[in-house]
């Protein structure tokens, strides 16, 4: 079953790391996914930039919105996610454990499924 591993980070903690600590912190990330690539438990991973850098898009009776960030109202950014592999909702918890980004972020972890679900 895939689940997916959600990295929560508060607006404005990119901005206020160090380059060095910034660069310590995805150098842990990159170790931890490289892990999980050789468990065999890893579907996809990636880091993403910054709300800065997002554009949301609000369709609401045919007329499209268009808003860049950063997003004023958003309490957290998804910083990254890992789409995992696990038998159980367990082994996925136990895998996001492991995770370095639990030190500085809020970890979400949600199975894969249908929305009408």
């Amino acid at each position: 079953m895939s689940y997916m591993l959600l990295i929560l980070e508060q607006p404005g903690d990119r901005a206020a790391r160090s380059p060095g600590e910034g660069r310590e912190r995805y150098e842990r990330m990159m170790a931890y996914a490289a892990d999980l690539r050789a468990r065999g438990v890893l579907l996809a991973g990636e880091s993403l930039a910054s709300d800065n850098e997002g554009t949301r898009m609000v369709m609401r009776q045919g007329r499209q919105t268009l808003i860049d960030g950063p997003f004023a109202e958003a309490k957290e950014m998804i910083g990254g996610f890992f789409l995992l592999d696990c038998a159980t909702r367990e082994e996925a918890l136990s895998i996001a454990a492991e995770c370095p980004a639990g030190e500085w972020c809020t970890l979400e972890v949600r199975p894969v499924g249908p929305c009408f679900a």
